[in-house]
């Protein structure tokens, strides 16, 4: 009887064990690798938009830069609530803190202030928002997770806002730079 009991057992632990790993493909389907890189990157670029966007409210020389870097903090703030909370849910991991290249940045325009600090976090928006447009757009259509799919599309057009917002605004705050240049060509 102990012998049926400990083959039965054994039996158990041997189907529990075949069966994890069909579970955990399973998992991996619903949410595969293209999946999980567009989570990684999209909340790791959104926490760096919050970061910049609070910078940019403390040290911008411009009202409409500041403004602008509110807007990011309060649209990416919510972005970020709602890929976190979706990723969460598929087990899937979230940025927390800065990459590399952001913390870079980051330190970079905390050295800046007024124009200075406005030209370059203008020109950093630009660049990241162009890549997050992009982003975006692959995940709209080419993720496999519906909803991360849907999340992607929802968002899209609030971030196409923000590029179309900062291209305009970038031209703005560098207007004195070609007259600079003019007036060091006139220099012998």
């Amino acid at each position: 009887m102990q012998r049926i009991m400990a083959l039965a057992g054994l039996l158990a632990l041997s189907l529990g064990l075949w069966l994890a790993p069909t579970a955990v493909a399973k998992n991996t389907k619903q949410a595969g690798h293209a999946d999980q890189t567009f989570v990684q990157q999209a909340s790791s670029g959104g926490l760096a938009e919050v970061r910049a966007g609070q910078l940019a409210t403390e040290r911008a020389a411009s009202a409409e830069v500041k403004q602008f870097g509110q807007q990011m903090v309060t649209d990416h703030t919510k972005a970020n609530q709602e890929l976190t909370a979706l990723a969460q849910a598929k087990n899937l991991p979230v940025a927390t803190e800065l990459d590399q290249k952001h913390q870079v940045m980051a330190e970079q325009l905390t050295k800046l202030q007024g124009a200075a600090f406005d030209r370059a976090y203008l020109a950093g928006q630009v660049a990241d928002h162009e890549q997050t447009v992009r982003l975006f757009t692959t995940q709209a259509k080419a993720g496999h997770d519906t909803e991360l799919k849907a999340f992607a599309a929802k968002t899209l057009p609030t971030l196409q806002e923000h590029l179309r917002l900062v291209r305009s605004l970038a031209p703005k705050q560098s207007g004195d730079r070609p007259q600079q240049h003019s007036e060091r060509a006139k220099k012998p």
